[in-house]
């Protein structure tokens, strides 16, 4: 039998969609709500003129989060705010996370707003990757408006240093201790006002990508992680990419903390850009694993109930990473005896993120699947 990848220390470093069913376990729901620790924050305004905001989107200083939501807005909605500038009418303030070490501005809130702004000075409506995009020329307003149907290069030049020189408030956050930046998840998570409710995960892919996002999303199309979950495809919420990013926070289990939100979200911020060599092996790691898993356990073997149950995965998973080159040949009679376990059953449906059950459940799982 080929030896696999030795288990990893990974805490060393600090389409058409098919929706995943979760196994409704009440806990695992109140913690996904739990409410954040204490920060110590700092919030103050800013008054950016719109010329200076544009030069800081083209020098990289201003940065909406890759996962963002798409630019949604039409060119009659981008339009009208473009004129309100043009006019002197209120615009609502957008809100920026200053990030501790490069000092760039993060978009918390107010990227259709920003955006729209952007693409009228670049004279250019949509997206430039996806080849939608047309000429930006404001549209919707009232035929007798002096801008109707202009761009911003056909605006006379004091009509253009009106517009440059119009001011958009802006409420700057910065996160004063503890000294990381592990607020901005909540920040993002209460003043986002996207009109669909993000996920946990949804909400670390907008804040903390990075490397080890990118590593994630890319382990959630593994041929054996798709036949464990038994989806084709990815889930449109990420609650797969959550599920592996719970694996790898959980495999150092003395390290676990409630609530299980905060854990994970401490966990991608440690690891937000690891070096090559811990993607590798932790990417092997798991591979190895899911190939473990399917070729013994057969597809979809954490479907317990009614769906999925992330507590056995995480229990089992982990187990098998700890073992991986130690499975024993009756380790399918093993899971089938551990599910029979009593405590085990009531470590994976009762109070499945609290310390001491998720501790028991991975003792449990560790002795019953592997011990002799």
């Amino acid at each position: 039998m080929k030896k696999s990848p030795n288990k990893v220390e990974i805490i060393s470093e600090v389409s058409s969609v098919e929706d995943i069913e979760f196994e409704y376990i009440e806990s695992e729901i109140e913690d996904w709500q739990s409410s954040p620790p204490v920060y110590e924050i700092s919030t103050y305004p800013a008054d950016f003129t719109l010329e200076v905001l544009y030069k800081k989107w083209k020098a990289k200083d201003i940065e909406i989060p890759g996962y963002q939501r798409q630019f949604v807005w039409k060119q009659v909605q981008a339009s009208k705010l473009i004129e309100s500038f043009l006019l002197d009418l209120p615009v609502p303030p957008v809100y920026f996370y200053k990030e501790r070490k490069s000092q760039r501005l993060q978009v918390i809130d107010g990227q259709q707003r920003l955006k729209s702004v952007f693409c009228f000075f670049d004279g250019i409506f949509g997206d430039k990757e996806k080849g939608d995009k047309e000429i930006f020329r404001l549209k919707g307003l009232s035929d007798k408006s002096k801008y109707h149907e202009r761009t911003f290069q056909e605006f006379d030049p004091s009509d253009q240093r009106k517009l440059n020189d119009s001011v958009l408030r802006a409420f700057i956050v910065q996160q004063l201790d503890p000294n990381d930046d592990t607020s901005v998840y909540h920040i993002f998570e209460r003043l986002n006002t996207g009109g669909t409710l993000l996920t946990n995960q949804e909400v670390r892919n907008c804040i903390y990508h990075g490397k080890f996002n990118d590593f994630l999303l890319d382990l959630n199309n593994d041929e054996d992680w798709r036949a464990i979950l038994g989806k084709k495809n990815p889930d449109s919420r990420q609650k797969d990419v959550e599920l592996i990013l719970r694996f790898f926070a959980l495999l150092n289990i003395d390290r676990y903390e409630k609530p299980m939100k905060e854990y994970l979200t401490k966990f991608m911020v440690a690891n937000r850009n690891p070096k090559e060599e811990f993607l590798r092996k932790a990417t092997d790691l798991f591979t190895a694993v899911c190939k473990v898993v399917v070729k013994n356990l057969g597809t979809k073997p954490f479907h317990i109930r009614a769906g999925l149950n992330s507590a056995v995965l995480d229990s089992v998973m982990c187990a098998v990473a700890n073992n991986i080159n130690h499975v024993p040949k009756d380790i399918d009679k093993r899971y089938r005896k551990l599910l029979s376990d009593n405590d085990y059953l009531e470590s994976t449906s009762g109070a499945t993120t609290d310390v001491e059950v998720v501790k028991n459940r991975f003792e449990l799982a560790n002795r019953i699947l592997f011990k002799k």
